[in-house]
């Protein structure tokens, strides 16, 4: 089903959008844009909207891997390849600013980009964004991937990967997939032994967050970094 059997033209998402701009469109109506058409008793709107319902948002949708997607109702390989390279082009966007200017300038940035590297993850993983000496960011590198309740974090490794990068600084995040977005004794006593590792190499910890049921948590933040 087409938009064109049941909206009129100045109701349809990409005429909208081209008039008022596209934060005047709702999230299944910028996802109807890029999906096109509908599929059979859906019109490309409702097909949105399913899927955003399904999936339960726009970052677990766009976070979700072929496989998760792959078999879904109206998503075929060029629907499931256009979602993977929004979601791609998303992340480098952010990236891309915190690589060009300092990091620290920007909290909200950082805590965007950690929320969509994390914001989805199943089992608690943990990321470093290793920054030069002007903090900017260098790379961000997955250091450690548990289960759903921990990860292991180990001082030697994360030095060992902050000297590879030429490092002058450490920003940390790491995932609550229970959703609860406090930081732990656990959390706090991790920060601080880290802390004192990459200080013997003169790299910073910054920052350590956590994330969680979409929020972000700063240690640094609560003087706890």
């Amino acid at each position: 089903m087409t938009l064109r059997d049941s909206i009129p033209l100045n109701e349809r998402p990409r005429e909208r959008l081209l008039q008022a701009g596209a934060s005047a469109l709702t999230d299944a109506e910028l996802l109807a844009v890029i999906l096109g058409t509908g599929t059979r008793g859906l019109h490309a709107i409702d097909l949105a909207q399913a899927l955003l319902v399904q999936f339960g948002g726009i970052r677990p949708l766009l976070n979700a891997n072929s496989q998760e997607l792959r078999g879904v109702l109206g998503l075929g390989d060029a629907r499931i390849c256009q979602l993977a390279a929004i979601s791609a082009l998303s992340k480098r966007a952010l990236e891309e600013d915190l690589k060009r200017d300092c990091s620290l300038k920007h909290p909200t940035q950082v805590k965007a980009y950690c929320l969509t590297l994390l914001g989805h993850a199943s089992v608690e993983r943990c990321v470093a964004l290793f920054l030069d000496n002007q903090h900017r960011l260098i790379q961000a590198t997955e250091i450690s991937c548990g289960t759903l309740t921990e990860t292991t974090i180990y001082p030697r490794e994360l030095v060992k990967a902050g000297l590879a990068h030429h490092a002058a600084a450490v920003i940390l995040a790491h995932n609550h997939p229970s959703g609860w977005a406090k930081a732990s004794k656990a959390d706090i006593a991790l920060t601080q032994q880290l802390k004192q590792s990459l200080a013997v190499v003169d790299i910073a910890l910054l920052d350590h967050l956590i994330i969680a049921a979409n929020q972000v948590v700063s240690l640094a933040e609560l003087g706890q970094c």
